[in-house]
């Protein structure tokens, strides 16, 4: 798909010299004109950013203008003649300009997103705040990071959940324990409580990032942030918070996690049950077992379009962004608080969540 992009690219950057100067070169140096400025422009964006993201750049700009040479070659055949300057190009380069300005606007601000929802079960008003993704280093450091913590202080959260993918394989061993230290200044009626992302434990091992996964549970258990692994605890004696295994350790570790029929069997079901599940991947056993919520992040939303399109499609997820509900249980997806590698979202936005869960039987 890249060498598809640059190619394009290359061939019509040309098209923007006049036409007498096109005239008099063939089309062997036209096109190399065209790669060097397409490989000198990628190279910049490359060093500015990084490689990933100077792919994300090119493939935008190929799509982009592909569709608006289509668009006005539609035009120009309506109205019978040729446009006189190249208007499908500056069109593209404009638009481009403007897509990926605001990706990484909706990438790098961060937005509160509220649900709704009530229960027949008795369960007190309840205030959860939930976040995802936070990839520390990558779009925010830990002051960064601190500031969003404060905004989620400020609505005054009953209980606070982590969902996964905290840090990065890049996050260093500063960052980490600073930013735990802000989650540690989080007040919250029934406490915070952690679950594994498919990242926090480290592609890499502990020398390339400077800690382990041991180390990350011991700064988080040092600052009032409970780990949950395959575990439950039951707060107020009216819910339960169940923190499962994220499903990397199944898939890419070739370890096991408890099902949710062995998490869910010695429960009260008359009780509420929020199941934290780093990867949306397990929606129909959730549903099977009656749990009331099951919040996750780990799809980012999606974040690039039309890419999030094509992951609803194919069902590389069982929701890629937003809420659902699936029998009685309640489904919450969040976007993230920031983002891997990739530095726009075109597709979704970053995010905390505030959930207020409301019983029908006061």
């Amino acid at each position: 798909m890249l060498l598809a992009s640059l190619t394009y690219i290359s061939f019509r950057i040309p098209r923007f010299l006049a036409p007498e100067i096109l005239a008099e070169w063939g089309k062997f140096k036209q096109f190399s004109l065209g790669l060097l400025i397409t490989l000198g422009v990628s190279g910049l964006i490359a060093l500015c950013l990084d490689f990933i993201n100077a792919l994300v750049c090119v493939m935008y700009f190929a799509m982009i203008w592909i569709l608006c040479d289509f668009v006005f070659w539609i035009i120009a055949k309506l109205q019978g003649q040729n446009f006189a300057h190249y208007y499908a190009g500056w069109s593209a380069l404009i638009i481009t300009l403007a897509v990926l300005a605001t990706g990484w606007y909706l990438d790098h601000k961060v937005w509160q997103t509220d649900y709704q929802l009530t229960t027949q079960k008795n369960v007190p008003d309840l205030k959860i705040a939930m976040f995802a993704d936070s990839h520390i280093g990558t779009t925010f450091g830990a002051e960064g990071f601190a500031q969003h913590i404060q905004k989620i202080q400020a609505q005054n959260p009953d209980v606070v959940f982590i969902v996964g993918d905290y840090v990065d394989d890049g996050t260093t061993r500063e960052q980490m324990i600073k930013s735990t230290q802000a989650l540690g200044t989080l007040q919250a009626k029934y406490g915070i409580y952690f679950v594994f992302g498919n990242h926090d434990k480290g592609y890499y091992g502990a020398a390339h990032r400077g800690f382990s996964a041991a180390e990350l549970v011991e700064e988080l258990n040092k600052n009032g942030v409970n780990v949950l692994m395959d575990e439950t605890v039951l707060l107020n004696d009216s819910f339960y918070v169940i923190g499962r295994r994220d499903f990397s350790e199944v898939r890419e570790q070739r370890g096991r996690r408890a099902s949710m029929e062995e998490l869910t069997t010695p429960l009260d079901k008359n009780k509420y049950m929020i199941v934290l599940d780093h990867q949306p991947t397990d929606f129909a056993r959730q549903a099977e077992a009656e749990v009331d919520l099951v919040v996750n992040g780990h799809t980012h939303g999606g974040q690039l379009f039309p890419f999030n399109q094509v992951g609803k499609w194919i069902k590389a997820n069982d929701l890629v962004y937003g809420y659902e509900k699936r029998r009685n249980t309640n489904f919450i997806v969040t976007s993230g608080l920031s983002d891997w590698a990739i530095k726009f979202k075109t597709g979704t936005k970053s995010e905390f969540v505030i959930i207020n869960i409301k019983s029908d039987k006061k």
